[in-house]
């Protein structure tokens, strides 16, 4: 029975989980392969010429695309269908089975040595319009529904639909430029990294997506949220005026600009708690809210003249990229999947997959601080950081077991 406030059952909730954790189990599979590898390098001649370069953006990409993206996809598909139209959950079907299909033949590219060698951007070659047009049966799908709605929704929701609609249609178009080579981002001089202005412009766009997450999951609310809405428009307004050209992190309006994120470690998981979240949803939404914590206040801090130059590029940016994808994008996603499908997560698989983040990321930063000034002992395989890469490989396994086991638990039931 679901409790009082919260969606009715979505016809297709279990599609989107199924998707969803298969691409996770599959992405997380071949991050296990990645940190035998490491650890043993010879291993990986067995199966030469699928070298570590060709399987790293497997993991990447079928993480990003795939598990980060996927529940979010459900979510839309929560806010836009016609849940009474005899064929919704085939449309369902049809669409994550486009956005499925477009994963698995760019895992045969890039395996295939076709890839743009860019990081979360490798789709090249042949494979350059899988997902943008994966993305657009996806978008049909939005329209169409809502055409077949348009009767039955508000002022309101047919204004805010739309919106989100246009806004939607240009992101595959914007991909497949993206994914050019000769297309790239703004660089920090001083670094040969991001510049704040990149930095707090790609995490207000996350927050933005967290902020409309729990409306679009058609969950009810206690109050008015127009105070939250002010500081995210406020937050833009900061990232509108700030210098978004090459710009070192020695520029104070940089460090000043980027500071604006620290408002946003409570100020997110208060909107959150807004809205009437299912009681099985409620452990992943606080493990989202300390991994929250500690990838903004140690985005910040990193960011930082001298603390950026001895951290930059080192495993310290691999532990950082681990609290934002396996902390804090898969403990939201774990909610939305909560939600969608109306089902719990064992409490086994939330324990495991957290410790396992903890391992994976508390290693990699122990390494990326001692690196610097230990890299002949890195390159060298000292005792240490053999240690600490098998340290990161069983976090890695603990996070693999746990989504071999959440998939499980849904074909079980």
């Amino acid at each position: 029975m679901i409790p009082a406030g919260q969606p009715a059952v979505l016809p297709f909730g279990r599609t989107v989980a199924l998707h969803s954790l298969g691409w996770l189990l599959a992405a997380n599979l071949v991050g296990v392969w990645l940190g035998v590898v490491v650890v043993w390098p010879a291993v990986g001649d067995a199966i030469a010429p699928l070298t570590y370069g060709r399987w790293m953006p497997l993991h990447l990409d079928w993480q990003l695309y795939g598990w980060c993206s996927l529940p979010l996809v459900g979510g839309l598909l929560a806010w836009y269908a016609d849940t009474g139209h005899p064929d919704v959950r085939r449309h369902v079907q049809v669409a994550l089975g486009a956005w499925s299909v477009a994963l698995a033949l760019g895992g045969v590219a890039w395996l295939g040595g076709t890839t743009s060698g860019r990081l979360f951007l490798d789709w090249h070659g042949w494979a350059l319009p899988l997902l943008p047009g994966a993305m657009h049966i996806v978008w049909a799908f939005l329209a169409a529904h809502t055409w077949w709605r348009w009767r039955g929704l508000s002022v309101a929701g047919r204004r805010g639909r739309s919106v989100v609609l246009l806004l939607l249609l240009v992101v595959p178009s914007i991909l497949y430029w993206a994914a050019g080579r000769a297309v790239h981002p703004p660089v920090n001089p001083d670094s040969g990294g991001a510049t704040g202005a990149s930095l707090l412009g790609s995490t207000l766009g996350i927050v933005t997506i967290y902020f409309g997450l729990p409306a679009f999951l058609g969950l009810a609310h206690r109050g008015r949220w127009t105070f939250f809405g002010v500081a995210l428009g406020l937050s833009w307004l900061v990232f509108a005026v700030i210098d978004r050209g090459h710009a070192s992190h020695h520029a104070p309006a940089q460090i000043a600009a980027l500071a604006v994120l620290l408002a946003w470690i409570p100020l997110l998981p208060l909107h959150w708690e807004r809205y009437l979240w299912p009681a099985a949803a409620r452990p992943w939404l606080r493990a989202a809210a300390a991994w929250w914590a500690l990838l903004v206040l140690s985005g910040w801090v990193t960011f930082l003249p001298g603390v950026s130059e001895s951290q930059k590029f080192t495993h310290g940016l691999v532990a950082h990229a681990h609290l934002a994808m396996a902390g804090l994008v898969t403990s939201v996603n774990a909610a939305i999947i909560v939600v969608l499908s109306a089902r719990a997560v064992p409490r086994a698989v939330f324990l495991t997959w957290q410790a396992g983040c903890a391992l994976y990321v508390a290693s990699m930063l122990v390494l990326g601080a001692r690196e610097a000034d230990h890299v002949a002992e890195l390159f060298r395989s000292e005792g240490w950081t053999q240690g600490l890469l098998g340290l990161r490989l069983a976090g890695g396994v603990a996070m693999a077991g746990a989504s071999a086991w959440w998939i499980r638990d849904f074909f079980r039931r």
